[in-house]
């Protein structure tokens, strides 16, 4: 602060000596007399003099009233710091006070505890007592009735047990059989009017898809342009599309071959297309399949919407629509994947509704069972359980996943709806007309699954009935055991499924009958 104030002054005094040397200059230039000027000086040295004692007496006051304030906020600030340390020092002692209280209350129930425990052990040891006294009474009492009764008290128990239990067998056989075949009575018939009724309620088309598609022109001049020169033009649609184009003396037609109907799609809109412009060149073509193909992504897209909204379907994932949308252009054994889906799921509801269950959930599963045969990437896993895997990713309900996994019977069944699921897939597959295979394979296929079986020992008989779905063992009585027959029918199904190919499922049954003939004369 001191050195502050010099400062001050110093440079007061600065000021009045540069102020004297102006006026000297000033003084001098004028011409005045030296005497004139001595006094000037003078007078001005006393003027600074006073002006720098002025302004000294200023800067101290100043100086002190700053020094002042910074003592006052120093001493507030002590202030506070020491408020804070008395309120820290208050909760301190008041948690340490709660503690004490805690601790006391602590040695409180311990010692409460203690005196409970020691009361415990005295009861416990004059139950012990009694309980003594009460075995020893027991026993005297039994041996008194064994001496009446000239029987053990343990042969009497293994008496009274072995009659109570064989007249407990018997009515409940008698029971269990009655129970049985009445719920068999049932059962077959609700199940047989669930069925029909379900099957009754459902319209479904009966369209095969076939392999081709046929291409209509307006006139034969246009082949020679499709065909283009060389062949150009129908080796480019061929490598874009994949598709086989048949160019024959069909009039006015076009065939379009592939196993594939989505490529048969793109190949049959790109020739629409490229008829229309009147443009029919490689890179044309090129250019018009890829434009064709994003249209028709688009179209999928579409489908699988349309199809959920007509359903009453809400809430599935995008990718899952998209797929819906691809069945429409995949079949299974010539039966359209889509029509079948929504077949399934027609059933589904139905018979869920019919049962007292949820059909909005049973409709759900129907539409998405088969998700597994349109993958976007080919996998090792059957479509039933990539179908479940798939669900499960986009978030579907688990009652949905096990469905879509077990309807081919490849994952355990945990829901109720998973059997609905997989009868109506085997309603949809099995009806007339919905599914087709040539003559030749199809009696192939009944010959080689009746073949299998008669290749096993003590089989004397096997027909394949129901259109394949069913193959029926009988045995030789003599030969083959109950215990062999079951043995017999789950090795038969599992030769067939290793070996056989087959759509849907096979029931393999094996008969095991014994016959006695005598006649009375």
């Amino acid at each position: 602060m001191e050195l502050n104030i010099i400062s001050i002054i110093l440079g007061g005094v600065s000021l009045v000596v540069g102020t004297i040397l102006g006026k000297v200059i000033f003084a001098k230039n004028t011409k005045k007399t030296v005497e004139d000027a001595r006094s000037e000086a003078q007078k001005i040295v006393s003027e600074a003099q006073f002006q720098v004692e002025t302004l000294k007496k200023e800067k101290i006051l100043e100086a002190k009233e700053k020094f002042v304030q910074m003592k006052a906020d120093h001493e507030k600030d002590v202030l506070q710091r020491t408020q804070k340390l008395s309120e820290s020092e208050n909760r301190i002692k008041q948690k340490e006070q709660s503690l004490n209280q805690k601790d006391a209350n602590i040695e409180k129930q311990v010692k409460e505890n203690e005196t409970i425990k020691e009361n415990l052990n005295r009861q416990t040891e004059i139950v012990n007592q009694k309980r003594t006294e009460l075995e020893k009474h027991q026993e005297e009492h039994i041996r008194r009735l064994e001496k009446v009764a000239g029987l053990s008290a343990e042969d009497a128990k293994t008496q009274l047990i072995e009659s109570l239990k064989q007249e407990a067998q018997t009515r409940a056989l008698v029971l269990q059989q009655e129970i049985i075949e009445d719920a068999k009575q049932k059962a077959n018939k609700e199940a047989r009017k669930i069925v029909i009724q379900t099957i009754q309620r459902t319209a479904a088309e009966q369209a095969i898809e076939n392999s081709i598609t046929v291409f209509n022109l307006e006139s034969d001049e246009i082949k020679g342009s499709i065909i283009g020169r060389e062949g150009r033009n129908i080796r480019a649609i061929e490598a874009a599309t994949g598709v086989d184009l048949i160019v024959d003396d069909t009039p006015e037609a076009i065939v379009l071959s592939s196993f594939d109907p989505l490529r048969r799609e793109i190949a049959r809109l790109s020739l629409q297309r490229l008829v229309a412009d009147g443009r029919i060149h490689p890179a044309r073509i090129e250019e018009v399949v890829e434009k064709t193909k994003k249209q028709l992504e688009d179209q999928v897209l579409e489908i699988g919407e349309r199809t959920a909204m007509e359903l009453g379907i809400h809430g599935l994932h995008k990718e899952l629509i998209r797929m819906v949308g691809r069945m429409r252009f995949r079949s299974s054994y010539g039966q359209n994947l889509l029509m079948h889906s929504r077949e399934t799921a027609n059933l589904c509801a139905i018979m869920a509704s019919e049962l007292g269950m949820n059909p909005k959930l049973a409709k759900r599963a129907g539409l998405l069972h088969d998700i597994g045969k349109v993958p976007d990437e080919e996998t090792e896993l059957s479509h039933a359980l990539l179908g479940a895997k798939l669900a499960e990713k986009y978030g579907e309900n688990p009652a949905v996943v096990n469905a879509i996994g077990a309807h081919h019977d490849e994952m355990e069944m945990k829901y109720v709806i998973s059997p609905i699921i997989q009868a109506c897939d085997a309603i949809s597959g099995a009806r007339p007309g919905a599914r087709r295979e040539i003559m030749q394979q199809y009696i192939q296929r009944i010959k080689d699954l009746e073949n299998l079986a008669l290749a096993y020992q003590g089989v004397e008989k096997a027909y394949a009935i129901q259109a394949g779905r069913e193959l029926r063992v009988i045995v030789e009585a003599d030969k083959v055991t109950d215990n062999d027959s079951e043995k017999l029918s789950f090795e038969i199904a599992q030769k067939i499924q290793t070996e056989m190919t087959f759509p849907g499922q096979i029931k393999v049954t094996v008969i095991r009958e014994k016959r006695a003939v005598n006649i009375a004369r």
